[in-house]
């Protein structure tokens, strides 16, 4: 790593990446180059530009990535229905491989050695930013601070900060209650306040959502258009990938929809638990399932359930940029071709209710499912049907039952 001249550094503009600038310059004696991606995180990126300025920083790339976040990473996504351990939509995990990919590509426009980036050695995203540098350029060199480091209390850091005119923000002298990370998808709060699993959160934590207490008491309808397994019409107005997460984001938020509390298993071991906020991406998820109901045939929609949690373990863990995860979602976008339609939903305290569908590939007979009489369906085929399938049982249950013995 001596010969390190040029690294590419994803900065927040924050307290800990400014440090790690720093560090970076001090420890390898190299020039940093900054990248700051916008993902919809509800902050503003500019000052982080002159931040970057006042460190010494002359190639600063700050970049609006949001439309390509949700197009090609959140939909796609979505497409599977993807739920890591059952509830959670993979909002961090989820933003990483663009944030590693773009990094990439800077290293390579400036001909920088190596990348860096300020994730700690105790967490997945370390994991994650790292399979993603590695998965797209295999020679790259990775410096991760925080395993190499000696600041190991925010004691340290901000000590480490003064001496080196690092501006500090009054809250940072003390213990920040949780930890933060938001995109256009998703806010997660950890750490800290949060470690103990019996605490309740705070109510004043939550920035994206009310409590659902607090939500109206009459119900919003709305109505989600699909095309080809993506949501493109928010009550009839067409909406950039973006902009309809953006606006499902403060319908959702008004009623006190998408917040989870969560324990969790880290791909490094541990467990950890996490509250997240995600409005938008709880409403898409209903309304996916809702739309692929009347359009997706029975057995490919129960494969792609089989292989959801494989999917969604992938993303968690990091491997979006493997080859397993590319054919996944090959079959998945397959099984999208016609997964079109409205889905109408009522939104009220917190919940979800999908209470209609319609489309114009639906699968959907009411001739064959009534229970008026009908020209289709002869109801005397289902007793062949069911005494072929239950031969196999009949058979075993005339043999002896051999595991009684001894």
């Amino acid at each position: 790593m001596s010969d390190i001249k040029k690294v590419v550094l994803a900065y927040s503009g924050g307290l800990d990446t400014s440090i790690i600038l720093k560090w970076l310059q001090d420890t390898y004696n190299c020039e940093v180059v900054t990248f700051t991606a916008d993902l919809g995180q509800g902050e503003e990126v500019e000052p982080a530009r002159k931040k970057a300025e006042m460190l010494g920083i002359k190639q600063i790339f700050i970049d609006d990535l949001r439309e390509e976040f949700v197009r090609d990473y959140v939909f796609p996504m979505f497409r599977a229905n993807a739920v890591y351990e059952g509830v959670y939509l993979l909002g961090t995990s989820i933003a990483r491989p663009l944030i590693a990919k773009r990094q990439i590509e800077i290293a390579r426009e400036v001909g920088a050695d190596a990348v860096s980036h300020g994730a700690t050695g105790k967490g997945n995203d370390q994991v994650r930013f790292e399979l993603g540098y590695y998965g797209l350029q295999p020679d790259i060199k990775v410096i991760a601070p925080w395993r190499e480091w000696d600041l190991n209390s925010r004691t340290k850091l901000i000590e480490y900060a003064q001496h080196h005119q690092i501006p500090v923000p009054k809250d940072k002298h003390g213990e920040a209650p949780y930890s933060m990370d938001a995109n256009l998808l998703h806010i997660s709060y950890e750490g800290k306040a949060l470690e103990n699993p019996w605490q309740e959160y705070d109510e004043s934590m939550f920035l994206r959502t009310v409590s659902p207490e607090n939500a109206p008491d009459v119900p919003t309808y709305i109505e989600i258009e699909y095309e080809k397994g993506d949501p493109i019409a928010l009550n009839g107005k067409k909406l950039s990938p973006a902009s309809m997460l953006t606006a499902l984001n403060e319908v959702a938020g008004k009623n006190g929809i998408g917040r989870l509390d969560l324990v969790e298993n880290r791909f490094v071991g541990m467990k950890s638990r996490g509250v997240y906020e995600t409005p938008g991406g709880t409403i898409m998820l209903a309304a996916h399932r809702a739309m692929e109901s009347i359009t997706l045939d029975r057995n490919a929609g129960h494969l792609k359930d089989e292989l959801m949690p494989r999917y969604a373990e992938l993303i968690y863990n990091g491997f979006w940029w493997s080859p397993e995860r590319a054919a996944l979602q090959a079959l998945i976008n397959k099984t999208q071709e016609n997964v079109s339609g409205v889905v109408r939903l009522k939104l009220y305290k917190g919940n979800v209710i999908v209470v209609g569908r319609k489309s114009d590939f639906s699968l959907y007979s009411e001739e064959h499912v009534t229970f008026e009489e009908d020209e289709v369906y002869d109801q005397r085929d289902a007793e062949g049907f069911i005494k072929l399938n239950a031969l196999r049982l009949r058979m075993s249950a005339v043999k002896p039952d051999l595991g009684q013995a001894g």
